[in-house]
């Protein structure tokens, strides 16, 4: 692992261990991924630049043995998008080239307990440029969707998340549905 990235695992395991609260952590760990977004030239290898042209590409970087901590590059291809979908977690995204859409949603009905009778509703929208960072808490959890829109180029970005994400919820806004899938992603070789 090349030093930066093993210096900033380090550093995530320690502030995961000494704060409790998600709000605490990504409060924490944000200015790390910035310094670590501005580094990715140095450590990303061909295995973490890897697209697909059917969907974005989800390249793992880092899987905590543990469980806690999970670091993946994605690579968006313009025109490329998420489904509506929650983590889960807590999570730091950093932005290393390209921009990134964000447009988020809010239930209209309180909290989600279960998959059927979800009312969501269209919030804000976030560009996030090159070195830009941003963050997420369960509240109860973060519910958007992400992505290139087809006039803008590649983008690449840095996806930590307080769990293995190797699964969220995708939601049906128009049906007030969600479900669990499995979120596939390339293995770092």
């Amino acid at each position: 692992m090349h030093p930066s990235l093993s210096e900033f695992v380090t550093k995530c395991e320690g502030i995961i261990a000494a704060k409790e609260k998600a709000a605490d952590r990504v409060t924490m760990i944000a200015p790390l991924m910035q310094t670590l977004a501005a580094q990715a030239d140095q450590f990303l290898s061909d295995d973490h630049k890897r697209s697909e042209e059917e969907h974005y590409a989800r390249n793992a970087i880092h899987i905590a043995p543990s469980g806690n901590l999970s670091l993946f590059a994605l690579v968006w291809l313009p025109g490329q998008w998420t489904p509506v979908h929650d983590h889960g977690c807590w999570g730091v995204v950093g932005i290393v080239k390209g921009v990134l859409e964000e447009r988020s949603y809010m239930s209209a009905s309180g909290d989600i307990t279960a998959d059927t009778n979800i009312r969501l509703k269209r919030g804000g929208v976030i560009l996030l440029n090159p070195g830009s960072v941003s963050s997420f808490v369960p509240n109860p959890d973060h519910i958007h969707m992400t992505g290139v829109a087809k006039v803008r180029q590649t983008c690449v970005s840095l996806h930590l998340y307080g769990r293995n994400m190797n699964t969220f919820h995708t939601y049906d806004v128009d049906a007030g549905t969600r479900r669990l899938i499995d979120v596939p992603h390339h293995e770092s070789r």
